[in-house]
């Protein structure tokens, strides 16, 4: 089975074929640093994964995207591309919180460092992407990456405060990284954005199982910054 991977929830614009059988792994992988620029770049991403795996787009069987949190335009991006690719290929969407594969991601570096069975392998992680304004997106995961807390956003110092009866005991992402004097654990420099192989590993059961498609929900967990006026202003006085 042979999958599109997407993910514009952070500055990093991501794109991958992950072929998904027993295990899943990555034929193919692209990944872009740049806040303003996702749509120019996830479309030329696909391009290149599909050419670099010697693969058709019509051999794709499904497309995995990350759902956010994530400001509102970039990640509108990637799951408008998802959907789009999913619907002229008539293939499955499935949608994965772009959080958990940080907190997923972090579990299995943790279980298989030389760190098992310190703190900091069977701890709580702290997932944390930067949500402008000086605010993170954040959940806590397990030391398996179950998510233990649901998405939310807030400020560095208020978050720190809730931190410290959840036992976290290590941080990762970007958000963690701006802030980590601010957030009061250890920060690891990586994963630092949501990774393609732990978003195809999310989602490898339903892919695996042709599970119906679902709809792929953004999650914003704010308003947009651009609002619709109230009404029309008087051109004359």
């Amino acid at each position: 089975m042979l999958v599109l991977v997407l993910d514009s929830s952070t500055p990093a614009v991501t794109a991958a074929l992950a072929e998904i059988t027993d295990d899943v792994r990555l034929l193919a992988s692209r990944r872009t640093v740049d806040a303003r620029a996702h749509g120019e770049l996830l479309s030329p991403q696909i391009a290149a994964c599909l050419a670099e795996s010697g693969a058709a787009a019509a051999d794709l069987t499904a497309v995995v995207a990350g759902l956010g949190p994530g400001p509102f335009t970039g990640l509108r991006v990637g799951l408008v591309t998802a959907a789009s690719v999913a619907h002229a290929l008539d293939i499955p969407t499935y949608g994965v919180n772009s959080l958990d594969a940080l907190g997923y991601a972090a579990g299995t570096d943790l279980a298989g460092s030389d760190a098992a069975g310190s703190d900091a392998a069977t701890g709580r992680v702290l997932a944390a992407t930067d949500a402008r304004r000086r605010e993170i997106y954040w959940a806590v995961y397990a030391a398996d990456g179950q998510r233990l807390t649901d998405p939310a956003v807030g400020a560095p110092a208020a978050v720190a405060e809730v931190l410290a009866g959840l036992g976290v005991t290590t941080a990762v992402g970007d958000g963690a990284l701006r802030y980590a004097e601010l957030l009061g654990v250890p920060v690891r420099p990586e994963p630092r954005y949501p990774d393609a192989l732990p978003l195809a590993r999310l989602a490898a059961d339903r892919v695996r199982a042709a599970a119906p498609t679902e709809p792929l929900t953004p999650c914003y967990l704010r308003r947009p910054d651009a609002v619709a006026a109230a009404g029309r202003k008087p051109v004359l006085q």
